[in-house]
């Protein structure tokens, strides 16, 4: 009986240290593992811009503009984003409403945006990149392309098709300022935060010199800047307020080359596809 309890014990120390051991080495298994995931996600955004540099995580910025983010994050862009369908609009004050194409949007890429998307130059930044189809048609294609969005379905749905993206507003710290080939601002993204020439100011900041804005304007003579709200048209709201008011604009082709040529840019070309006009523009 006492040679059995002396053989006992050991073992019950030997335990207690394997496990100790164990858990030590999962602890230190799992910050290698996180650490790994990091390094990658941070590399692929880095290959997208083009760069290799450390401008950038690949997590949610504090510093987003909550007013700006909000709006997109309501149920009804967020719910029309992953089914695919709509109605969505944005409601002007006044109750104008401005359709926004769901479905379109969901859809692959049509032959007015290969218009635009062929005249791509190197590394892409797809502003407002929404669903991802713009992304993906650019992957196909071979060039290099991060999308960034504002709203955490669209960011899903790009990544859900294979692209690069991050939820990312144009006007916060993004990854290979100043060495973009082309910036995309196609469906109605030359209307972000309501202000043309400070907008174009930003895609200065972030093209590469000579770089080409590819931007899609109002196939209407406009040069309109308004407060909207998102809406889908059946009287849905997730604000009891109404909804958040956030600032927009509308351009047509004459109304973007009065605020960009002034400031530098060059016309590159204009041209109208399937019922859409679209400018591109070479950076100053």
């Amino acid at each position: 009986m006492t040679a059995t309890a002396h053989t006992t014990g050991p073992p019950t120390t030997t335990a207690t240290a394997t496990a100790a051991a164990t858990a030590a080495a999962t602890a230190a298994a799992t910050a290698a593992a996180k650490t790994t995931v990091e390094a990658t996600e941070a590399a692929e955004t880095a290959r997208a811009a083009g760069t290799t540099d450390n401008t950038t995580d690949t997590t949610d910025t504090a510093d987003t503009a909550a007013e700006a983010i909000a709006p997109w994050n309501a149920d009804p862009y967020a719910d029309a984003l992953r089914t695919g369908r709509g109605p969505l609009f944005l409601r002007r004050s006044d109750g104008w409403l401005l359709p926004l194409e769901v479905e379109r949007w969901c859809a692959s890429a049509d032959a007015a945006d290969m218009s635009v998307l062929r005249r791509c130059e190197g590394a892409v930044l797809d502003v407002g990149c929404g669903p991802g189809r713009l992304v993906a048609a650019l992957s196909s294609l071979g060039h290099r392309v991060l999308g960034i969005d504002v709203s955490p379905a669209a960011v899903a749905r790009t990544v859900g098709l294979g692209g690069t993206a991050l939820r990312r507003s144009v006007f916060d710290p993004l990854p290979g300022e100043g060495r973009w080939g082309s910036v995309l601002l196609l469906d109605g993204n030359l209307g972000i935060g309501g202000d043309p020439e400070a907008l174009l100011e930003r895609c200065v900041r972030l093209l590469a010199p000579h770089g080409l804005l590819l931007a899609e304007t109002s196939p209407v003579d406009v040069d309109e800047r308004a407060q909207v709200r998102i809406d889908d048209g059946r009287g849905t709201c997730p604000h009891p307020d109404g909804g958040q008011l956030f600032p927009w604009a509308r351009l047509g082709t004459r109304a973007l080359l009065r605020y960009a040529l002034p400031a530098g840019w060059s016309a590159a070309g204009q041209w109208e596809c399937g019922g859409r006009s679209f400018v591109a523009l070479r950076r100053p």
